[in-house]
């Protein structure tokens, strides 16, 4: 499932390409075709996001929520004929240029007042300037729920997922499995900072990159990664690789119906981390 740098990656590409222009506005599949009347040459205001959440603002107050789920995908390119129409949920068009929509878990027209809501629901983004990190130590420092559960809550952080939680816990050494309430508030601090720098970093590359500069290819002179999800991390899907820092095998589990990396020497069972 895409995390929260894809779709804040995706906001600005839209307000880049379309904001502040009328657009066309069309549903293939027909599965959105009622809605995508009512917005058909309107203004799009702008792209948000927060957390895994994609906004669409268009004038007069309508706004398009998306949630690509596991397999949506919003993709960008030249104007023409859809090649799959049939499963073209959402196409926006302007200039020569179009967004195909594709596959979203959902893909629903709401009000302004709709969308604060679900905002509201979620935790603090670490991509939105106004994040409050405070909403999410409050609920760390009073649950005795792993701390690995709690990073995958949505209504805690908004818009980590499986990757980012993965590799800021072995960043700081910290045991996924650690009760949350254990976690120091200095420790909680600089996995929120983390947060802050990788997942910027995630939107202006388009990949997650976590490893330092110690750790890459050629400071380690060893081969790039190769996977889908590109980028160079230290345990996420390397299941039974060295680790980069200690050699250990990195260790695989499955954790509330996701897959669970970390380092059993690196994060050691019990450990709370520090700061970094």
């Amino acid at each position: 499932m895409p995390e929260g740098h894809v779709t804040h990656r995706l906001a600005r590409t839209l307000t880049r390409e379309f904001g502040g222009r009328p657009v066309r506005v069309s549903s293939p599949q027909g599965r959105f075709a009622d809605a995508a009347a009512l917005l058909d040459g309107t203004e799009f205001e702008r792209g948000d996001a927060v957390g895994k959440h994609l906004f669409l603002d268009f004038a007069g107050g309508r706004v398009v929520w998306i949630h690509l789920g596991l397999i949506g995908r919003l993709h960008f390119g030249p104007d023409e004929p859809p090649a799959s129409p049939g499963t073209l949920r959402l196409r926006i068009a302007a200039r020569g240029v179009r967004a195909d929509l594709r596959g979203p878990q959902w893909c629903r027209l709401v009000t302004g007042e709709e969308r604060d809501a679900v905002a509201a629901a979620s935790g603090p983004d670490p991509l939105r300037p106004e994040a409050d990190p405070e909403r999410a130590w409050v609920r760390l420092s009073r649950s005795k729920r792993a701390v690995g559960a709690l990073l995958m809550d949505q209504s805690v952080f908004a818009g980590v997922g499986n990757i980012y939680r993965a590799e800021v816990l072995f960043r700081h050494g910290i045991d996924p499995h650690l009760p949350a309430c254990d976690l120091g508030r200095a420790t909680f601090d600089s996995v929120w900072r983390d947060l802050v720098e990788l997942m910027a970093v995630g939107v202006r590359d388009g990949r997650i990159d976590t490893v330092t500069e110690a750790h890459t290819p050629d400071a380690m002179g060893r081969p790039a990664r190769v996977d889908r999800h590109g980028g160079e991390v230290y345990v996420y899907r390397r299941a039974g690789d060295p680790c980069l820092v200690c050699g250990t095998p990195i260790a695989r589990a499955d954790f509330h119906g996701r897959n669970l990396y970390w380092c059993p020497t690196c994060q050691p069972a019990g450990s709370a981390g520090g700061p970094r």
